[in-house]
């Protein structure tokens, strides 16, 4: 039997169209000392006009922070003893491991909403999440899906977490071997960067986190990268001050973008801030994650850069620049997963791969950010693999 489907004219459909606006605010704080008695930021930020009671607050904290923080639960204890009027802590802080495991288990999201569960926590209580850009991600996404969202609010702990994903709307963990294939846009309630987490951090953390002031500057900031390129030896040498600086820049311009581009949630195809990524996303996965991101997202940028040169966007002298200036901040340009199966594009472990996961967790059309000279990025949609693989051999040749 074939059954025929009527279509009502025009005058028989009834639609309601409506637009909801919808404004978010979140401050990004820069100091020092965050939980010392005598800095109060922490307890300000938790002061609002709604309510006077305490807040209940869950704290979400990197295991390897407290490696190198042992002191820290006592810190946060005293703390929230003093500003009592003010917040109390839940019973059981959750530790989570650390870097790309905390995004490789999806059971530590049940566990933190398990904590949330028992402890009776709402939509106006807290999670205070104190770690790498990994932990903060998995743990905003916990938040953010526990009873349609608790506030957040991010200490990040590293340079990659102070300067990029510490201070932006997204969450999320792996699934089925790609990167934040879970997730929400989420905006934190508000982020709060104390500069003392990163005298402890080993020189790979260190060094990681500068690739993404490298990739912003390189599409929106021509002075930043200069800034960058005339200090790279000092930030590579621990320069404090360097750093603060070269962090707060960084996360100025990505704030900027995402207030302003238009596109903060991601809804269409363009995502500039990615620049790099695509490459950087799958070596992460094909090296194990033994690859901090940012050191994939430096090899990323020197690979799409590379890239621009053969295809005649940059000129020589920029593309130049952009490697000297990656290798004196002590990124390595090359790992041999750039070759694997390379003349395979569609074997897992092509690094062309990478091309369509990443078109794939966009949607739409292909949408590659390269760059027209330094300072100001453009976007393609369509790629020559061959002048791709010229690249490749082309890094490799500037590491040996």
């Amino acid at each position: 039997m074939i059954m025929t489907i009527g279509i009502k004219s025009a005058s028989d459909v009834r639609s309601l169209k409506q637009c909801v606006p919808v404004t978010f605010n979140y401050d990004v704080h820069f100091t020092k000392g965050l939980f010392e008695l005598d800095n109060p930021l922490l307890a300000q930020v938790l002061i609002t006009d709604d309510e006077d009671s305490p807040k209940k607050l869950l704290t979400v904290i990197d295991a390897g922070l407290l490696q190198h923080q042992p002191t820290l639960l006592d810190k946060l204890a005293a703390y929230a003893e003093f500003y009592q009027n003010v917040f109390r802590l839940v019973k059981y802080p959750a530790i989570v491991p650390g870097g790309e495991a905390a995004k490789n288990d999806s059971k530590l999201v049940e566990q933190i909403h398990q904590i949330i569960d028992c402890s009776g926590l709402c939509r106006h209580s807290y999670v205070l999440a104190i770690g790498g850009g990994a932990v903060l991600d998995m743990a905003g996404y916990a938040a953010a899906t526990a009873h349609r969202g608790i506030r957040l609010i991010r200490v990040p702990t590293t340079v990659l977490a102070q300067n990029d994903s510490g201070i932006g709307v997204k969450n999320g963990i792996n699934a089925f071997g790609k990167k934040n294939f879970l997730g929400t846009f989420a905006p934190p309630y508000a982020v709060l960067n104390d500069f003392d987490f990163l005298t402890t951090l080993d020189d790979r953390d260190w060094r990681s986190g500068i690739a993404e002031a490298v990739k912003v500057a390189l599409i929106k900031d021509a002075d930043f990268f200069k800034f960058i390129t005339i200090h790279a030896v000092k930030i590579a040498q621990r320069d404090m001050q360097a750093m603060q600086e070269l962090i707060y820049r960084c996360a100025q311009l990505h704030l900027k973008h995402i207030a302003t581009s238009g596109d903060p949630f991601e809804k269409g195809s363009s995502r500039p801030l990615d620049f790099g990524h695509w490459a950087a996303h799958k070596l992460e996965q094909l090296t194990n994650y033994s690859l901090r991101h940012g050191e994939a997202v430096a090899i990323g940028i020197a690979l799409d850069s590379t890239y621009s040169y053969l295809i005649g966007l940059l000129a020589k002298s920029d593309w130049q620049q952009i490697l000297d200036t990656l290798k004196a901040l002590g990124f390595s340009l090359y790992v041999p997963e750039l070759v694997t199966q390379l003349h395979q594009p569609e074997h897992p472990d092509c690094i062309f791969r990478g091309l369509r996961e990443f078109q794939e967790h966009l949607g739409g059309e292909l949408t590659l950010m390269l760059l027209e000279t330094i300072g100001k990025g453009v976007e393609v949609h369509h790629v020559d693999l061959s002048a791709y693989e010229k690249a490749i051999a082309l890094l490799k040749e500037q590491t040996n």
